[in-house]
């Protein structure tokens, strides 16, 4: 079998942005923060996004959907109309 390819070169303690520890802790946070939200409420990101569109979309369809079936109605009938 072939050896194993190298492995890449791990930063020296000096070329670190963050210590050790730093690290350990901010990642034991957002670790802590994500088994929270998935525990407490098991909604999905597409769930809150969801949520947040809504009103949104809401706002839109009620500004501009009464306006594009109007249109759309009225050339479909003008179509029709003029077949005959």
């Amino acid at each position: 079998p072939p050896p194993a390819p190298p492995e890449p070169p791990r930063p020296v303690a000096e070329d670190r942005l963050l210590s050790q520890a730093t690290d350990a802790t901010v990642s034991h946070a957002f670790d802590l923060l994500a088994s929270t939200v998935l525990t407490r409420n098991a909604r999905t990101i597409e769930d809150l996004v969801q949520d947040m569109l809504r009103p949104m979309l809401k706002a839109w369809l009620d500004d501009n959907l009464p306006v594009l079936v109007e249109r759309l109605v009225r050339a479909e009938i003008e179509r029709v109309a003029r077949g005959r």
